[in-house]
C-alpha cells in the first residue's frame, strides 16, 4: 500500500507541472495585454496568475517531499509536505491579493478611468478556456492518485477560470464609457484571491493541527461495532498524513478470549477499516470488557 501511494504521488506531480506551465503562458499574456491595453483588471488578474505558479511550484516541492520515505526523525513519514505546501500558497496568495486591492483601490481613488482596449476581454476569454481544461485535468487526476495538495491547486485553478471570465466581461462593459468598472472588477479580482487564500489556509491548518471530521469517526465506529466480538468502542481518533488516514482505536472484548483470539480481531477491524474506508494504518488496543 504504502509503494501504491507513492507510485500516485509521482503520477500527481504531472498535474502540478501542467499548472505551472499554462499560468506562465496565461501570466505572460495577461500582463503584457494589460498594459498594452491599459487594462487595470487583467493587469491585477496576470498578478494572480504570476502567483499561481509560485502556488504551483510549492505544491510540486510538497509532493516530492511526501515521496520520501520513514527516517529516524519522520518515523510516519513525509506525507504532511503536501498540506505544508499547501500552507505556504495561501501565504503567497495571501499577500498578492493585499497588494492587488491596494493598488485597485489607490485606482479608483485617483480616479484612473480610461476605457480598456477590448483586446483585453478576448484575452480573458481565452485564458478562462484554458484554465477550465487545466481545472478538469488536475481535479480528474486529484481524485484518481487523492492527493488534497492537487485538488487545492485544481479548485484554484477554477477560480482562475472564474476570475478571467468577470475580466472580460468587466472590460467589455468598460469598453462602453464605463472605465471605472475596470478598477472595480480589479477589486472583485482582489477579494476573490483573498477569499481562496483564506479557505485553504482554513483547510491547511486544521489538517496539520490533527482536525479530523466526526461524521467520518462515527462511520468507523458503527462499522467496527457491527464485529460480532466487540463489545464496545471506547474511543476512537484519526489524524491526515497528507491523503492519508491514521486512525487510534480502543475496543473492548470479552476478558476470556486467547491473545491470540484478541490478536485475531484486531487483525480483521485493521482490515475492515482498510477495505471499506482506505484507511491508510490502525492501531488497535484492545481492553477486557463485562
Amino acid at each position: 500500500m504504502v509503494n501504491n501511494r507513492y507510485e500516485q504521488l509521482k503520477k500527481a506531480e504531472l498535474g502540478a507541472v501542467i499548472s505551472i506551465v499554462a499560468y506562465i503562458a496565461v501570466s505572460a499574456m495577461k500582463l503584457t495585454v494589460g498594459n498594452l491595453a491599459n487594462s487595470e483588471a487583467l493587469r491585477a488578474d496576470g498578478l494572480n496568475n504570476f502567483t499561481d505558479i509560485l502556488a504551483s511550484v510549492a505544491v510540486l516541492i510538497g509532493l516530492r517531499i511526501a515521496q520520501k520515505p520513514a527516517d529516524e526523525e519522520h518515523r510516519y513519514g513525509h506525507w504532511k509536505a503536501e498540506n505544508v505546501a499547501s500552507l505556504v500558497t495561501s501565504f503567497i496568495m495571501l499577500l498578492v491579493g493585499l497588494q492587488v486591492l491596494y493598488s485597485s483601490i489607490l485606482s479608483v481613488i485617483n480616479k484612473k478611468t480610461e476605457s480598456p482596449d477590448m483586446t483585453a476581454a478576448i484575452v480573458g476569454i481565452v485564458s478562462a478556456v484554458i484554465m477550465y481544461g487545466v481545472y478538469f485535468f488536475n481535479k480528474r487526476l486529484s481524485e484518481e492518485v487523492k492527493s488534497p495538495g492537487l485538488l487545492a491547486a485544481a479548485k484554484d485553478n477554477r477560480s482562475d477560470a472564474w476570475t478571467s471570465i468577470g475580466t472580460a466581461i468587466a472590460v467589455f462593459a468598460a469598453s462602453f464609457n464605463l472605465g471605472w468598472l475596470d478598477s472595480l472588477a480589479a477589486i472583485v479580482v482582489a477579494l476573490l484571491i483573498l477569499k481562496t487564500a483564506i479557505d485553504i489556509f482554513k483547510d491547511s491548518v486544521f489538517t496539520l493541527s490533527d482536525g479530523f471530521d466526526q461524521e467520518q469517526l462515527d462511520q468507523y465506529n458503527q462499522a467496527i461495532r457491527r464485529i460480532k466480538q466487540i463489545q464496545s468502542v471506547k474511543s476512537i481518533k484519526g489524524r491526515n498524513y497528507g491523503a492519508n488516514i491514521y486512525l487510534d482505536v480502543t475496543v473492548t472484548m470479552r476478558p476470556d478470549l486467547t491473545v491470540k483470539e484478541s490478536h485475531d480481531i484486531a487483525d480483521q477491524i485493521e482490515h475492515l477499516l482498510q477495505e471499506k474506508f482506505q484507511i491508510f494504518e490502525t492501531d488497535v488496543h484492545v481492553e477486557p470488557g463485562e
